[in-house]
């Protein structure tokens, strides 16, 4: 059993008996965590077997840019503030943001 299993257990087995529990924190506040454990579950599920390569390169190029533009929106796209708030120094913000074309 792995932990996108347990996730999923206990999603099911709370939509099966409709409750909503606080032991099951999914259904009423998920995790980033928990999200993350879905989409990969679902992800090597789609994938049927086929060979997998750099799904980690794959799973920060999906993350990175959305996270980017929620901290610029956050900051109004104040760079010195979004660099502080994601624990980056300014020059690397700036360089992923070019790669997203954010700037």
């Amino acid at each position: 059993m792995t932990i996108f299993d347990t996730t999923i257990n206990n999603q099911t087995a709370s939509l099966n008996q409709g409750t909503t529990s606080d032991s099951t924190s999914f259904q009423s506040n998920p995790t980033l965590r928990e999200h993350v454990a879905i989409s990969m579950q679902q992800y090597l599920k789609q994938m049927q077997g086929q060979p997998l390569s750099d799904v980690y390169d794959l799973v920060l190029t999906q993350v990175e840019e959305p996270l980017l533009r929620a901290i610029m929106e956050h900051t109004r796209n104040n760079q010195t503030k979004a660099a502080k708030v994601l624990g980056l120094n300014r020059g690397t913000l700036r360089k992923k943001l070019k790669r997203y074309n954010l700037l």
